[in-house]
């Protein structure tokens, strides 16, 4: 369903009401496209504090040339030498006189260290970073988004900082993520880095699973589309549409991983655990029926597929594991007990499994969290229950299926290799949770 209320605010007559009113005003979101792939403009690096990170290579590998018109898309603000009070100052510095000027849909990136539990001023400086960058990304507007990327060696963030810098992150803001020190190396053709990879997308015939499989077709992967036999039309159609293959199967089966496993006897690189289901009911009237099947079919049936998987080695050296949280589990829900419960649930699976997977397997498994997203679902959802899920976030609008699929290709990218137990939100920074 059009969202009527950001087209009227793009028009001279809504800009004028709005601000009378004090009412939000989003700017529509630049997102990525093979005519606009890259921000319009170019890139301000800054620096407070001593850096120790040689970062001009990664930027320039980025995408955007250096800023000469005073109007950057992008600054990239290197503060990960800060280490005590007075070198937040600094921080202060370099921005203030600056951020005003940042293009509409622009994005500021902070780097930062990771805390020394040896040093309590480091860590707490380094902290503030993360209140100083969520603050800024709920008062900058105009469609741009703040992060913070703890970091200790520039090239392992190269994926990250790619990702943060171009249209294809435009849902993504105020978010904390840390990237290890044992990057990947680059694919081969930048422009297809799944080319030559399999991925496998649960829940993928429809709606935000169906953007993720055609996403990463777009990247080179070849796609098996999983889906409940109800579905198995469409899975079909989004299958020959990629040039995937469709998998008609009820991933809470007791067999499911096996029939997988023989399915794709090749192995997999990328698994999307993203099959998903509501029952919402508030506690008080929620049967136990309710309550067991969105746990078995968004926390259990993940957990067995990603053992299985796992344990027969389906899942290859260098491969993604990504699952899908959501706000809900971060943030909860009225009348989503058991969603909100299964969801954590998913948090807790990817924070606990990621470093033994990584060290055992050689897989990252991470996750992504979508907000409000503009999908069919959304769409039956009373209007003033989904216009508040549409404004209570810093962009002001809800976000797209494909929000959460780029996401999703960055985590599953060849080169993200140090990004690992990490929980993506993808909520245009909800003013709920964080």
């Amino acid at each position: 369903m059009a969202d009527r209320y950001l087209s009227f605010t793009g028009t001279a007559p809504g800009r004028f009401l709005t601000r009378r009113l004090g009412l939000p005003q989003p700017t529509a979101l630049r997102r990525w496209s093979p005519e606009r792939p890259g921000l319009d403009g170019g890139l301000l690096h800054l620096t407070a504090g001593k850096t120790d990170l040689d970062l001009p290579p990664v930027l320039a590998r980025a995408g955007l040339g250096e800023d000469d018109t005073g109007r950057p898309a992008a600054v990239v603000l290197d503060a990960s030498g800060i280490r005590d009070v007075e070198g937040l100052a600094e921080v202060h510095a370099a921005l203030h006189p600056v951020v005003r000027s940042v293009a509409a849909s622009g994005r500021i990136v902070v780097l930062g260290a990771p805390l020394d539990a040896a040093d309590h001023h480091q860590a707490a400086a380094q902290q503030a970073l993360e209140g100083f960058t969520r603050s800024l990304g709920k008062e900058i507007g105009r469609g741009r988004t703040v992060n913070l990327v703890r970091l200790t060696t520039a090239p392992a963030a190269e994926s990250t900082l790619c990702f943060l810098l171009s249209p294809r992150s435009a849902y993504v803001s105020g978010q904390v993520i840390e990237v290890g020190e044992h990057g990947s190396a680059a694919p081969h053709d930048p422009g297809r880095p799944l080319a030559g990879r399999t991925a496998l997308v649960t829940g993928a015939a429809r709606g935000i699973g169906e953007a993720v499989a055609e996403t990463l077709a777009r990247d080179g992967a070849k796609v098996a589309v999983l889906d409940v036999p109800q579905a198995e039309q469409d899975a079909r159609r989004v299958a020959g549409r990629l040039g995937g293959i469709a998998l008609p199967l009820d991933i809470t089966a007791p067999d499911a991983s096996a029939r997988i496993a023989e399915a794709l006897p090749d192995g997999i690189d990328v698994l999307v655990h993203n099959a998903g289901i509501t029952r919402d009911r508030r506690l008080v009237n929620m049967s136990a029926e309710r309550w067991i099947q969105v746990l078995e079919v968004n926390l259990a049936s993940v957990l067995r597929t990603t053992d299985a998987l796992l344990s027969r080695g389906a899942l290859k050296r260098g491969g993604r594991i990504v699952a899908t949280a959501s706000i809900a589990g971060i943030a909860g829900n009225t009348g989503q007990t058991n969603y909100g419960a299964a969801k954590a649930g998913v948090t807790g699976l990817v924070r606990s499994l990621a470093p033994r997977a990584l060290a055992e397997h050689g897989v990252t498994v991470n996750a992504v969290a979508p907000g409000f997203i503009e999908t069919k679902m959304t769409a039956a959802v009373p209007l003033f229950i989904r216009e508040a899920g549409r404004r209570m976030n810093s962009l002001g609008q809800g976000g797209l299926p494909v929000d959460v699929a780029e996401t999703t290709a960055w985590l599953a990218h060849p080169a993200s290799g140090a990004v690992n137990g990490q929980v993506v939100r993808v909520c245009g920074q909800s003013l709920l949770g964080a």
